[in-house]
């Protein structure tokens, strides 16, 4: 299963940016689809994911300002950020969980390319 992450780039302190995950190949079923980043010197975290089931968790950092949604026929899910800070710069990677169509439905993990996501105070 392939990742195509979309929608980074840079922008002001305060503004907003959108990023879209698509994910493609033999799929069967994905479980959950999120987003990760990783800033210079730092440790990849997660920033927020959301489960087939609608259930959704966020870093405290980005609550009330980061939106997920996700389009279960399109496989894509999107992250919309709001009220952007310089301390959300960072490369962006879209993760996805799920099931492979093929014979035993084996399971995969895979993730985006990353997208450069820098705000400028």
């Amino acid at each position: 299963v392939q990742l195509q992450a979309s929608g980074g780039g840079l922008v002001q302190a305060g503004k907003s940016l959108k990023l879209s995950c698509r994910a493609s190949g033999r799929i069967f079923s994905i479980n959950v689809m999120g987003w990760y980043r990783q800033a210079p010197g730092t440790q990849r975290e997660l920033v927020v994911r959301i489960r087939s089931d609608g259930r959704v968790d966020y870093v405290d950092s980005v609550k009330g300002r980061f939106t997920i949604s996700r389009d279960n026929a399109k496989n894509t899910v999107y992250l919309r950020m709001n009220s952007l800070k310089s301390e959300d710069t960072a490369v962006y990677y879209c993760r996805a969980e799920g099931f492979n169509r093929d014979s035993i439905l084996s399971q995969f993990t895979s993730w985006g390319q990353g997208t450069q996501v820098t705000v400028s105070s």
